[in-house]
């Protein structure tokens, strides 16, 4: 009896723990190309979205720094307060990726158009792969439109 126990122990565990890792969002079987759109197309809008200051802080190198489309500079301080003390909510929002490059597998471009309900901008974001982490590094907003 006590071995029958083991073996469906060791069945669940077999079954279940790979599902929870899938669950929890794990990053690990994801391409870089595939990490990267994550990053930019759900992760980072989603921390200005709700609020999310540790979601943003995950997403940001400590190095980051932001030139805006007026071309002021910010750094990843500022834009962690930034997210602390203000709402976001561009309505309905898209991001386009019309540019991703990796280069020697740690360091990547990752451009395109942004567009919400009432206006839309060029983007283009530098990243950096540490301890097998994409982080960005680098922001450039440009050409911002309101439509």
């Amino acid at each position: 009896m006590q071995s029958i126990t083991h073996c469906f122990l060791l069945l669940l565990w077999v079954v279940l723990i790979p599902q929870s890792m899938a669950q929890s969002g794990s990053n690990e079987s994801l391409s870089d190309e595939e990490t990267l759109k994550h990053i930019k197309l759900e992760l980072w809008p989603k921390a200005y979205r709700h609020g999310d200051v540790a979601l943003l802080d995950r997403v940001l190198h400590d190095t980051f720094e932001m030139i805006d489309a007026d071309g002021n500079r910010s750094n990843k301080q500022k834009e962690l307060d930034f997210v602390k003390n203000n709402d976001w909510d561009p309505g309905e929002f898209e991001f386009r990726i019309e540019r991703l490059e990796i280069y020697d597998d740690k360091f990547a471009v990752v451009d395109g158009t942004g567009e919400a309900t009432g206006y839309r901008y060029k983007s283009s974001n530098f990243f950096i792969k540490e301890n097998n982490e994409w982080k960005a590094i680098a922001s450039h907003v440009s050409g911002y439109q309101e439509k």
